[in-house]
Formats: C-alpha cells, structure tokens, sequence
C-alpha cells in the first residue's frame, strides 16, 4: 500500500442544518471538534463554511479566523481550505476571508445550475478571487461542476493566473450538473491529462453518490472528499453520526485498492503546499 490518498472532509457546507442531522457542526468550537476527530480518523484537508447564530452561510473573516487558528492548534500539520462558495454569500465578500492566508480555498471556475438556483461565477468574479489567492500565497483548489470548467481553469493556469501544478476537484451528483457516472469522469481525467498532466484531483459525489465516487477515485488514482457537507447520511438505514464516521470509512476503504490515507505531511507534499511551519 504505496500509494496514498488525500482525504479531504467538507464538515458543513451552506446547506445541511442542525435539523437535518444534529451532527452537522454550526459553531467555530463545534467545527474545530469535528474537525479534530475527523483527521484523527484520516483526513489530511479539511474543507469549511462558517455560519452564522441562525446557521446561515457567512463570509466573516472572524470566524474563519477562530476556526483556522484552533486547527492549527489541534490538528498539527492538516491543510485548511476556505470555501469561497457563493450559496448565501454576497459575491464582494466571498473572498473576505483569504488574508487570513488558509492553506487552500476552493474557486470554481465557472457558472453551473444547482437544484435550486444557479451557481453564479462571473469570469470577473473568478480571475478576482484567483487573484487574491495568488497574493496571498493560497493554492486553489477548483472546483468542476461542469466541463467547461475545467478548460477554463486550463486557460487561467496557461495565463499564469493558477499557478502549476493545479489541483482540481471533480463534483458529481448534484441535479442539473455532473451526473456521477464512470465514463464521464474517466474523459475528464483524460482531458485533465492532456492539459495538464502535472494537475492532481479529488473527486466528490454528493448524496448517495458520494461513496461510489469515493471508489472510483481511490480505483483510478485520485484523492477522496467524504464528509456532512455532500451527505448526512451514512447510508439509507440511518443518518451519519460524524464527520469522523464518514471519514473513517474511506479510511478502510483505500485498503481494498492497494492504498492507505495520506498524512498531513505527505498531503502537503503531494499538492506541492509548503510544509505547516513555514505558514
């Protein structure tokens, strides 16, 4: 088992709420908990929105503050990744929060329809959010929903505006989007390679197609997304009872595919991030 595997967990989201599944952490002290027992479960990278007291997405710098310093303290060496997501969040806000200099914050590259709105990423919007990453030493993490996102995202690393090598993350089983079949993800990893062969990816599945997609990824080489953010549910008998349940169970998983989870250390060699003390 030579050959790792990132797991990234997506704790919260902007959608899942307390009445959903009351193990979808809300609070900075809630998330950092569940964020800690996660990576002690496996995962390497862990994926945030912050909410507000009545659970609604936000964009204060002050909570992702509170939250990236209790990782750091926490969790020794794991990679934080803002959401610059646009659910709930004005656009001029999105990000607010990148000075605060995460390891990673996610940034996709285009416009998709979500279930029920649609997920608006002007060009401007994308080069600007693109651009304060770059400022602030924050590698981006893009997100595909669709697939003419990925040549876009081609086309800003070709300018220079995504530094190389990029890391992307493939998004499958949302309504209106990437439906999460094989085939389509075995051509974008083509197209991937073909642009940019030096790219690494994780792929995720949303809903019920969130653990076939953590096989697909592990089966063909990439890395792994779990977490309450895409699924509340651990599987159609019951909700999930943490995050860290989640991630202990694509934990288990690498092994029937030759594999084991990354460590902290080697995630951030794998994704070229520098090592946690130079942060």
């Amino acid at each position: 088992m030579t050959e790792p595997c990132i797991i990234t967990v997506a704790i919260t989201g902007s959608v899942p709420r307390k009445a959903d599944n009351p193990a979808v952490p809300v609070t900075v002290p809630e998330q950092v908990e569940s964020t800690h027992a996660a990576f002690e479960a496996g995962a390497s990278i862990v994926h945030v929105h912050v909410r507000d007291e009545a659970e609604r997405p936000s964009s204060d710098p002050a909570l992702f503050a509170a939250f990236l310093d209790g990782v750091r303290k926490h969790c020794p060496g794991m990679i934080v990744q803002f959401s610059t997501g646009g659910r709930g969040r004005d656009a001029a806000a999105r990000g607010s929060m990148l000075h605060l200099r995460p390891d990673m914050a996610s940034l996709a590259t285009g416009s998709v329809n979500f279930p029920d709105s649609v997920y608006e990423n002007p060009p401007d919007l994308v080069a600007e959010l693109a651009a304060r990453m770059a400022e602030h030493g924050v590698k981006p993490e893009i997100e595909i929903f669709d697939l003419a996102m990925l040549y876009a995202a081609h086309g800003m690393v070709e300018a220079g505006e995504i530094a190389r090598p990029a890391h992307v993350q493939f998004v499958f089983g949302l309504r209106n989007a990437l439906p999460p079949l094989r085939q389509i993800l075995e051509f974008e990893l083509a197209e991937l390679k073909r642009l940019m062969p030096e790219a690494t990816w994780t792929a995720a599945g949303i809903g019920r197609s969130q653990l076939d997609m953590n096989r697909l990824a592990l089966e063909l080489g990439g890395h792994c997304r779990t977490g309450l953010e895409d699924n509340i549910r651990f599987d159609r008998s019951r909700l999930a009872r943490s995050n860290a349940e989640l991630v202990a169970r694509v934990a288990d998983l690498c092994a029937e595919f030759g594999r084991r989870p990354a460590s902290a250390a080697e995630a951030r060699r794998i994704l070229s991030l520098p090592p946690a003390a130079e942060r």
